[in-house]
Formats: structure tokens, C-alpha cells, sequence
């Protein structure tokens, strides 16, 4: 039956779904995971990076995690060249609030904005959606730290924890179980990481494999760090979570 209304994403299907936007979000369902968990002082993001060749050339750069302004930043899940047009959007627009306004952009503003373009893109002919979600972290005057998501439809809503990409619902049901209100930004890092480990599809779980971003704020300022390898190794040492390479040697 779908295979009528699927060639466009602008024609509803008799059961009322836009097929092109479910097979986007299909598509994520293949990328990495990204986490992301607010606690009390501060936004924990980790993502998962597919290592798909030993002979491919390790980035320098991060591959999950992108800085939109100094007090914004997001994980993405799905096709990497669809989240590089969102993303410079995403900072155009953040820049040019702070050029009007002379103040950083609200991040759930910045969030709406870029969700208004995404819809765009399932409502107009020749078009197709954009198959990325993201997982955005932010701090602002009005609502302090604040966690949101957005897939491709353009839809977003804010979270205590989520997850987003393959086996996000494991994820999501694990974070369910251990999220606490009053987490602190540690803990945050050991539920994202624990969750990781058990839903990734690798047996073991690398800093090479992973990586970890926190946003928080530090001496009145927004700061947005991300975790280089040593020091994400040495925190999957201190939470126990490399027996499984070490088992295998």
C-alpha cells in the first residue's frame, strides 16, 4: 500500500502517515547513538563513532559533538552532510540574534528556528527531508540548563535524558530505570557511558569508539568541553567499563 504515497513527501497516505519522513527517520535508526543527560550543574552529551575501516584516517575533529555558539552545542545522529547544512544554519542564526539583540540566543528559540527549517522540507514538492536528528545542550538566562531533541518531521521536545540513533529505545528504557533529578554532572557521565556500553552493537567498549561533551557553566561563563582520548579512557577505567576488551586478551 505504500508504495503509492511514498514517492513524495508531500502526499499523506489514507492512515494519515508522510512515509519520506518515516523512512528518514528509518535512517537514523542505522547512525551511532548519542546520549544526552541533564543533571543539576551542567548537559552531558556522548555519542557513539562507527568505526567502519581500520585503514581510515581518525579525525581530529569531532565527529558526534558540534559547538553552534558558546552556549549551545548538539550530538547528531543520521547522515553527517545533511547535519553540516543544519548546523551552520543553526550558528548563522544564533550569531545574528546576538548581533541584533547584543545577548545570546534562548536555546529553545535556536531549537525552534532550526526545527521550522527542517519541517519546510516536508511540506513543499522536491524536496526531501533532512535524515538527521540531534540531541541539543544549552544554557540560558531564562531556563538555566535544558536538554532537547529533533528528528526529521521538525518536531523537538525537551528532556531530562534521551538517546537518539541505533537502539535508542534500549537506551531511552535504561535511562528511565536510572535517571535521578538531582543527578550531578559525574553521574551523569557514568549513566551515559554504562548505557552506552550495553547498547552499542560492539562488544567492547574504547575512547576511540566514543565521544564526550559537557556543557556547564565555570566562574559566571558557559563552557563547552570536549573529553580528549586519555581522559575518556581513564574514566572508562574508573567506572569499570573495559572488562570486555580485557576479558578477550
Amino acid at each position: 500500500m505504500s508504495r503509492r504515497y511514498d514517492s513524495r513527501t508531500t502526499i499523506f497516505s489514507p492512515e494519515g502517515c508522510l512515509y519520506q519522513v518515516e523512512y528518514a527517520m528509518e535512517a537514523i535508526g542505522n547512525a551511532g547513538t548519542a546520549i544526552g543527560i541533564l543533571s543539576k550543574d551542567g548537559v552531558v552529551l556522548v555519542g557513539e563513532k562507527k568505526v567502519t575501516s581500520k585503514l581510515l584516517q581518525t579525525s581530529t575533529s569531532t565527529e558526534k559533538m558540534y559547538k553552534i555558539d558558546d552556549h549551545v552545542a548538539c550530538a547528531v545522529a543520521g547522515i553527517m552532510s545533511d547535519a553540516n547544512i543544519l548546523i551552520n544554519t543553526a550558528r548563522v542564526q544564533a550569531q545574528r540574534y546576538t548581533f541584533s539583540y547584543q545577548e545570546p540566543m534562548p536555546v529553545e528559540q535556536l531549537v525552534q528556528s532550526l526545527c521550522d527549517t527542517k519541517q519546510g522540507y516536508t511540506q513543499f514538492g522536491g524536496l526531501r527531508p533532512f535524515g538527521v536528528s540531534f540531541l541539543f545542550a544549552g544554557w540560558d538566562k531564562n531556563y538555566g540548563f535544558q536538554l532537547y531533541t529533533s528528528d526529521p518531521s521538525g518536531n523537538y521536545g525537551g528532556w531530562k535524558a534521551a538517546a537518539i540513533g541505533a537502539n535508542n529505545q534500549a537506551a531511552q528504557s535504561m535511562l528511565k530505570q536510572d535517571y535521578k533529578d538531582e543527578i550531578t554532572r559525574e553521574e551523569a557521565v557514568q549513566l551515559a557511558l554504562k548505557v552506552l556500553s550495553k547498547t552499542m552493537d560492539s562488544t567492547s567498549l574504547t575512547s576511540d569508539k566514543l565521544e564526550l561533551a559537557e556543557v556547564f557553566v565555570s566562574s559566571g561563563k558557559v563552557k563547552y568541553q570536549v573529553s580528549s582520548s586519555d581522559s575518556l579512557s581513564k574514566l572508562l577505567v574508573k567506572f569499570g567499563l573495559t572488562q570486555p576488551a580485557a576479558e578477550a586478551s
